[in-house]
């Protein structure tokens, strides 16, 4: 199998990201140095440099920007194109000025970095090879074609060619190395700050459901005592009616209407009281409140306790808190199982003194082996054609964004997140320890979900908190 990659230079990265103003800034700041160093080599070096032609080239820059100052809008961002037609104008520039005072032999030849390395964290991959392919083209010509250096007194400042020729090497060097280092660390910043938005607004959507949900709840609530005296008075009403038909079935009416209202209200409050009037819950009904959704998805989940399928007959389970972020993490958990589960998916409560464990685990292929180490990071892989069948998990987008969503949200509530697959012999390896005789039919992938025991648990009984007022 082909193993899915995060492409070094990524052709779907950003562009419109940077600044007109912040490159005039930056060229101010060139500019500056530009002129201090030659004043520098002819007052203090006493070299002798073409400085007609340096002041020509750096009033270039000068009226570059001073045009991109008057034109373009402070807040303008440039294009892909605009951006590397700047790039190509800055590295040109530098390339003539190296031209006139040396070529390779010139110390400042490393500022040709700059240019490639913007590109690289800043534009598109085509846009990254043109500018790094032009500076190695720029650096070759210097190597052979340049105005050498000289002291006012004639004498040559040129190094050994065997020098020059390793410098053009190391330049070159440089120029892939950068490139391809910040273009890296670009993507993956990129990717996890898209994969963090997503989590957010996952969250959001979350807290604005159970919002509603709590608003419904605390109405139904509200509204049953009212509710109930309408009903009470349609019915005399309908018995003290009986002779007069017409009346009376619109009276059976209002009392049917009244059935139906509190029926209504009842079903849209129940989704509001597992997340907002209740702020613990038993370890075993969190659980199944995020395995609900995917319980008619035609795969069978199978819900166990400490090796026990009937719950009754524990009385120890533990209280923990009914946090969103626990049940939407442990939700896309069991939505990734039962996505790649071939039949079944088990999911376990398993609790001691110290810790507190959830084992979600499928009957499908298991993860890939080469992937397991870096299951959990955003955009892992992507979705090929003809792949999801049968429980295939090669290249689904799945095992990206989803599973980084759900280990994000559990990691902030205190879990380690492990994710492994079951031995052949009915026993789930996850690290060096041996887990749930129980789960005998998990053949595929295993994710162990544990917290210290103190960091979710809440104690049993008391009184329910008021509902809190929503603004």
């Amino acid at each position: 199998m082909e193993q899915p990659q995060l492409s070094i230079f990524d052709g779907s990265a950003r562009s419109d990201w940077v600044r007109v103003r912040t490159l005039i800034v930056l060229r101010w700041l060139a500019i500056a140095g530009q002129t201090i160093a030659v004043f520098v080599c002819v007052y203090y070096l006493e070299l002798d440099l073409r400085v007609d032609l340096c002041m020509l080239a750096i009033g270039a820059s000068v009226m570059f920007n001073l045009i991109a100052t008057f034109v373009s809008p402070e807040s303008k961002r440039l294009s892909q194109r605009q951006a590397i037609l700047t790039l190509l104008f800055d590295l040109g520039q530098l390339v003539f000025l190296l031209y006139l005072n040396g070529g390779l032999n010139n110390p400042f030849v490393l500022l040709i970095l700059a240019p490639v390395t913007v590109s690289a964290t800043a534009l598109k991959r085509d846009a990254t090879f043109m500018v790094a392919g032009v500076a190695m083209a720029a650096i070759t010509l210097l190597l052979f074609y340049y105005q050498p250096l000289h002291t006012m007194s004639g004498r040559s400042m040129q190094l050994p060619e065997l020098y020059l020729v390793g410098k053009w090497a190391a330049l070159v060097i440089g120029i892939l190395f950068l490139s391809i280092y910040a273009r890296r660390v670009t993507v993956e910043t990129f990717t996890m700050s898209q994969a963090l938005v997503a989590t957010q607004m996952a969250m959001a959507r979350e807290h604005e459901l159970s919002m509603l949900g709590g608003v419904v709840a605390a109405a139904a609530h509200e509204m049953g005592t009212p509710l109930a005296t309408i009903k009470l008075a349609a019915s005399e009403l309908e018995y003290d009616l009986k002779q007069q038909p017409e009346l009376q079935q619109d009276v059976q009416l209002i009392g049917d209407q009244t059935d139906r209202l509190r029926q209504i209200l009842r079903d849209m409050g129940q989704a509001g009281k597992e997340d907002m009037l209740i702020k613990k819950i038993p370890l075993t009904s969190l659980v199944r409140s995020a395995g609900e959704p995917h319980e008619n998805r035609g795969k069978e989940i199978i819900y166990l306790a400490n090796g026990e399928d009937d719950f009754a007959v524990l009385d120890d389970i533990p209280f923990v808190e009914n946090s969103l972020e626990i049940i939407h993490g442990i939700r896309n958990l069991i939505q990734n199982a039962v996505d790649f589960s071939t039949t079944t998916v088990w999911v376990q409560s398993v609790w001691t003194d110290k810790s507190i464990r959830i084992l979600i685990g499928d009957n499908g292929k298991g993860y890939p082996v080469e992937l397991l180490g870096r299951i959990g990071e955003p955009y892992l892989g992507k979705r090929k054609s003809g792949t999801k069948k049968g429980g295939s998990r090669d290249g689904y987008e799945g095992m990206g964004l989803g599973l980084f969503i759900a280990k994000t949200m559990l990691e902030r509530t205190g879990a380690q997140l492990t994710f492994a697959n079951a031995a052949m012999d009915g026993y789930i390896n996850v690290g060096q320890h041996r887990y749930l005789r129980s789960m005998v039919g998990v053949t595929g992938a295993v994710v162990n979900v544990r917290w210290e025991r103190p960091q979710i648990e809440r104690a049993r009984g008391g009184a329910i908190d008021p509902n809190p007022q929503v603004e």
